[in-house]
């Protein structure tokens, strides 16, 4: 994938603001809405969406430029042998590092040079990786399989859609040997979040799943709200009209009030993601008008009347 500022057009040493402004234009510009006969628009959006979620992030844009994330988001696994054949516990299989467990099953512990000289053990390492999921029973998974204890957790990614994540849908999941399994999503899914799954990894232990929220050529994501452009013509916009606009749960017909302007925003109570604590989060449908593409004369005409 592209490195994101340059998907973007920006430069690495460019605000937030303007990052957030180059973005807008991309989207605006490749919306599938507005380009529904060019196919290669929706990957230009996708692609726009993609980098936007990297750099348009704080904590995100530091990683990447750190050499932590790809242009995916997903780990490097620096410093790991291995790790470029797609397999970031080769290092730990083999023992490698100072002190590393090999044959005799001893306890992994890897050492790096930080500021303050501190070293930092598997757990730590499985921690970063897969959140604190894999640190509470994961890292200890892996140990315990190396010292002869219970079977190892079984770790695998899986994307899901907008969609997926606010009905709580049944997907497949595809774990690193090929093997697919049924999966029910909990009521509450947040980007980044790990679920386990007893028992159902490789001999009989757990199967850890690193959830991700896939970028949408619709929907934009504030929180547990969902955002959405809403193109509207000229006409219906001044007279008023009611038009359809596609939610997580289906199509639903909206009224947009009489002189709407492209500042005017719709809220659609429950139409977002769920809540942590019960609930769910809001849609909000924002006005964009479109102006004609026939008859430019007459109204051209017309406001050159009214301005007089």
């Amino acid at each position: 994938m592209r490195d994101p500022y340059e998907t973007l057009g920006v430069a690495r040493t460019a605000s937030a603001k303007d990052i957030k402004s180059a973005f807008r234009k991309l989207a605006k510009k490749y919306h599938p809405d507005q380009n529904p006969d060019d196919p290669q628009a929706k990957d230009r959006f996708n692609a726009a969406n993609q980098a936007y979620e990297i750099v348009g992030d704080e904590k995100k844009r530091a990683a990447f430029d750190r050499g932590e994330i790809d242009a995916e988001g997903k780990p490097r696994f620096q410093g790991f042998e291995g790790a470029a054949q797609g397999d970031p516990f080769a290092a730990f299989r083999r023992g490698a590092g100072a002190g590393g467990a090999g044959a005799r099953g001893q306890r992994f512990e890897f050492r790096a040079g930080g500021p303050d000289g501190a070293g930092f053990g598997a757990d730590d390492i499985f921690s970063d990786l897969f959140g604190q999921a894999f640190s509470r029973g994961g890292a200890a998974g892996a140990a315990g399989a190396a010292r002869g204890g219970r079977a190892a957790d079984t770790a695998a990614g899986l994307d899901v859609t907008i969609e997926e994540a606010a009905t709580g849908a049944h997907v497949s999941v595809t774990f690193p040997n090929g093997r697919k399994l049924a999966v029910k999503l909990p009521a509450y899914v947040e980007d980044g979040q790990t679920i386990r799954l007893k028992g159902q990894g490789e001999n009989g232990g757990d199967a850890l799943v690193k959830l991700r929220i896939r970028p949408h050529p619709r929907y934009r994501i504030e929180g547990r709200d969902l955002h959405v452009d809403l193109f509207v013509d000229l006409k219906d916009a001044v007279l008023g009209a009611k038009l359809p606009v596609e939610t997580v749960k289906g199509r639903i017909a909206v009224s947009v009030p009489p002189w709407s302007g492209s500042d005017k925003v719709l809220r659609l109570k429950e139409r977002g993601l769920p809540l942590k604590e019960g609930g769910i989060g809001d849609l909000y449908v924002h006005v964009r008008i479109m102006l004609p593409q026939e008859g430019r004369e007459e109204l051209e005409a017309l406001m050159r009347r009214t301005a007089r």
